[in-house]
């Protein structure tokens, strides 16, 4: 049930403009310091998973591995998305909410 809220505030927040997809601009977003989520798919490689994780502790950003790359893309309305980053603080809050109630 959390999965699909979280998945309808990804959608959300990409309809507002406030996500960024793709290894190239989510990486951007962190180090520019526009990020305050990260969200990567479960079955990205694991050297994508690594250097995500690595950033996002780098640069303290929360960083949630979750779903797949179809799952991830349909939710933002494209073809699969291995990463993407909420540029919004608000959207970022309310997708770890929900992401933490699934994890719990």
């Amino acid at each position: 049930m959390n999965i699909n809220r979280a998945l309808s505030m990804i959608s959300l927040a990409t309809k507002a403009g406030k996500t960024k997809s793709g290894e190239f601009m989510t990486e951007k977003e962190v180090k520019e310091g526009r990020a305050h989520l990260v969200i990567v798919a479960d079955d990205a490689s694991d050297n994508t998973k690594k250097k995500f994780q690595n950033m996002c502790d780098f640069y303290k950003v929360p960083i949630y591995f979750f779903e797949d790359k179809d799952t991830l893309g349909h939710a933002m309305g494209k073809e699969f998305r291995a990463s993407l980053a909420v540029t919004d603080a608000g959207f970022a809050k309310g997708i770890r909410k929900h992401l933490d109630m699934e994890e719990g």
